[in-house]
């Protein structure tokens, strides 16, 4: 991890609307997670964040998590929690790999959206995921991928901005080092 890439995508992030906490492991996500929702959270697959238990964890801490069926669920859900493939810092950009439609659900539809990266997957800027952005077309030619800088704005012909009208109001991300540092793998 560059430490210097760390920073500066901490701070491009913040000056778009998200927060941007690092955290020293999986129980203190659990607990700032649970601090800041009031309903349902929805969990699509994940397979970093499948090998923290973070399920049972949330589970534990008194949230309710839906893992399933996530459209009969998605408009009722406090926040969607998932992983990034990787990360821009120059613009505080997250990638994921959203082919599955649970991920494009918990990534849109609730009002918080709540995502765990891995600083060494933070790339200095665009330019440097061409080769990971071919390798993950190549792997899965039908792929969707999610770029996501900030909450959901939107702004009318007369130029006032609103937050949250088309996805998510707020953007929590947290750093957690040793999650999983492949950026093909969300």
């Amino acid at each position: 991890m560059n430490k210097h890439s760390a920073e500066q995508f901490t701070h491009a992030a913040q000056n778009v609307g998200a927060t941007v906490l690092p955290l020293p492991d999986m129980d203190a996500a659990v607990s700032y997670i649970k601090q800041h929702v009031d309903g349902p959270v929805l969990l699509p697959p994940s397979p970093s964040l499948a090998r923290t238990s973070i399920a049972a964890a949330l589970k534990d801490s008194g949230l309710s998590v839906i893992e399933e069926d996530f459209r009969s669920h998605g408009a009722n859900a406090n926040a969607g929690i998932t992983s990034a493939n990787f990360a821009f810092a120059d613009t505080g950009t997250l990638v994921l790999e959203s082919t599955e439609e649970a991920v494009r659900i918990a990534t849109t539809l609730p009002e918080k959206h709540f995502v765990i990266l891995d600083p060494a997957k933070i790339l200095p800027c665009a330019d440097e995921a061409a080769p990971l952005l071919q390798q993950l077309h190549h792997n899965m030619p039908q792929l969707y991928l999610a770029y996501i800088t900030g909450p959901s704005r939107t702004a009318d012909i007369e130029r006032v901005l609103t937050i949250g009208v088309h996805g998510p109001a707020q953007l929590h991300i947290l750093l957690l080092e040793g999650l999983s540092d492949d950026p093909l793998e969300r």
